[in-house]
């Protein structure tokens, strides 16, 4: 009988997110990786056939915001991964939090720019995310979020 693969879902904004979450790509190798993001040509930039377009959103604009995250929440429900992974902004928050009120592992991985402090949406995955990572060693706190090196 077959191993059933890990369902993941690897989450992020597009740009430095994205690239960041793409320098992970060969983590997931053995596992069922569905890719979501904001700018629907990243996906066939790095020919992913089957990935996600999530609404881009920021702190500036709710409406867009709530949208990002029903979508997120949808996607969740529809897609039911066993971990969910994302390397940042808000719509990578929005997917782990809507894993995180379905009963999901979620992994935080706060983005290598954020050199003197925690973004804002890092610093709210900390109430979220089953795993919490900084990429900078002086930014790790013994209580979160913690530094397991960094993706570049």
């Amino acid at each position: 009988m077959a191993e059933k693969k890990l369902k993941v879902l690897a989450a992020s904004s597009g740009g430095g997110h994205w690239e960041q979450l793409m320098t992970m790509r060969s983590a997931f190798e053995g596992c069922d990786i569905t890719f979501a993001t904001t700018i629907p040509g990243l996906l066939s930039k790095y020919d992913i056939r089957d990935g996600l377009v999530l609404p881009d959103c920021s702190r500036d604009s709710i409406i867009m915001s709530i949208r990002c995250f029903f979508s997120a929440f949808a996607i969740v429900i529809r897609h039911r991964p066993d971990v969910i992974i994302s390397t940042g902004a808000a719509p990578g928050l929005f997917c782990l939090l809507a894993g995180k009120l379905t009963g999901k592992r979620t992994i935080w991985i706060d983005s290598v720019a954020n050199v003197e402090k925690l973004s804002l949406s890092g610093k709210l995955a900390g109430h979220i995310a089953t795993l919490w990572l900084t990429q900078w060693q002086h930014l790790s706190r013994p209580d979160g979020p913690h530094y397991a090196g960094a993706v570049l």
